[in-house]
């Protein structure tokens, strides 16, 4: 007996590859993400080629699938208006760099060391294309559920990876690697402040999913404990920018949710919400109070009188001040991206044996690196940003677009608070993570599968009174 095979079409192909294509671009995009911090923040040579090659390779991928698919269609995203005109400034101090002029005796001349910016320039490109996939391929909420998962299992399985390195530490990243230039090793970081920075990116993530109705309960009690392990280990970390952030995300969460009260209420689900809550901090207090000990509680304790030591004394605060020299001599383009550890040596008015490679500030990093036109474009930036994410945070606690922007949001904002007092965004891994959650936060809402409805007749029968009930 001969059974005889279906004739495979050219449309049934192309839709079979378009399928695989989106799956591969989507989890090819964040698997890129993760391996970031893993790679130590991607701050070396071949980490940095890593994340701009493979961000390169999905680009062209998403470009084979548009050709497959016989059509270019791209959703849209209010922040592309805002990084496309900063990569314009950047293209302009690459032109002009080494050309520089004065207008009304204000030097406005390009980049003061075209490779550093063609080299920070590059990165950025790596950025944009990895928000661009992001915003193209993650568009339906179980897709974005998925995502959630993943990235709350993988926060929590780097703070147990850092808890088990925290007590058996030989000065070594993996045991094995070995500093040429000394460090704060905390987790797969270099310095504690990085890993700090990247678990504010991700606690959000767990925490919300343990407080709303996308999961059931065993889920979201497993979500609320890896929060509470990842907050712990930003307080083991030593970070006191860390722990600045992690309390201002905690306190906006907490407004968020009191904010919400009446419609909990109303609800009935107050009770629950507060168990939940209560469970979390006890959960919270009890791994700090169990991991940290007395090593924990003195710095704590040490937190103002060492912020008034470094202020008053000296190092950070006199960066600030010759960063603020640099923006004066070049205040409308400014020195150049990724231009500022070569720069700052000429204005450095200290004496140190250390290689002052960032401004401890991003703001004043960027202000020194691209002037008042691309400080500008980040205060454009982020007001769409939260402009358009503040927006979709309404019913997080029942729908999975504004849960994901309301943890996205708790997470860049987290960063935003660090920045102050610490660079990172100069760390590629971190960097890249933030960008990409900001553009799925101004995203439009995430595409939901309707639900099946019983018929009106019997679901208002369930509703009505039996004396009513026609």
């Amino acid at each position: 007996m001969h059974v005889r095979r279906k004739k495979t079409t050219k449309d049934e192909i192309q839709q079979w590859l378009a399928a695989h294509l989106d799956a591969i671009l989507l989890y090819g995009t964040f698997g890129l993400l993760m391996f970031g911090p893993i790679a130590l923040g991607e701050v070396q040579p071949w980490s940095v080629f890593f994340l701009e090659t493979g961000s390169v390779v999905l680009m062209l991928l998403w470009l084979r699938k548009q050709w497959v698919a016989g059509e270019f269609t791209i959703a849209g995203n209010p922040l592309f208006l805002p990084m496309g005109v900063f990569g314009g400034l950047i293209l302009l101090q690459i032109v002009f760099a080494g050309h520089g002029f004065r207008l009304l005796h204000i030097d406005i001349g390009g980049s003061a060391y075209r490779h550093d910016t063609i080299s920070g320039a590059l990165q950025y490109c790596a950025y944009g294309m990895l928000c661009f996939l992001a915003g193209q391929t993650l568009l339906r909420a179980s897709q974005a559920r998925q995502i959630a998962v993943i990235l709350a299992i993988y926060g929590s399985a780097i703070a147990g990876f850092a808890l088990l390195q925290g007590i058996s530490a030989n000065g070594k990243l993996y045991w094995v690697v070995s500093l040429s230039h000394g460090g704060a090793i905390y987790g797969p970081y270099v310095n504690h402040n990085h890993y700090a920075g990247l678990m504010e990116l991700l606690v959000p993530i767990p925490l919300v999913l343990s407080l709303t109705r996308l999961a059931g309960e065993k889920e979201r009690i497993a979500a609320g404990v890896a929060a509470a392990i990842m907050v712990v280990t930003i307080f083991l970390s030593g970070s006191r920018g860390g722990m600045i952030a992690i309390f201002v995300e905690l306190i906006i969460f907490a407004v968020i949710l009191l904010r919400q009260r009446v419609e909990i209420v109303r609800q009935k689900k107050g009770m629950r919400l507060a168990v939940s809550l209560a469970a979390f901090v006890v959960v919270l207090v009890s791994l700090l109070t169990w991991l940290g000990g007395k090593d924990l509680t003195t710095r704590v304790s040490s937190i103002s009188t060492e912020t008034r030591t470094e202020l008053s004394g000296g190092m950070r605060l006199s960066i600030d001040r010759d960063t603020f020299r640099m923006v004066r001599n070049k205040p409308l383009l400014g020195w150049g991206l990724g231009a500022f550890p070569t720069v700052y040596p000429h204005f450095r008015t200290f004496y140190t044996n250390f290689f002052v490679n960032a401004a401890h500030n991003d703001y004043l990093q960027l202000l020194s690196e691209m002037g008042l036109l691309g400080f500008g474009t980040m205060v454009w930036f982020l007001v769409v940003l939260y402009r358009h994410a503040l927006r979709k945070i309404g019913n997080w606690m029942s729908e999975v677009s504004g849960a994901v922007t309301l943890a996205c949001t708790l997470g860049f904002t987290g960063i935003l608070v660090h920045s102050l007092l610490d660079f990172n965004l100069q760390i590629p891994a971190n960097a890249a993570l933030f960008y990409v959650l900001c553009t799925i936060a101004a995203a439009p809402p995430l595409l939901q599968r309707a639900r099946r409805r019983r018929p009106a007749s019997t679901a208002e029968e369930e509703r009505l009174p039996a004396s009513e009930v026609v």
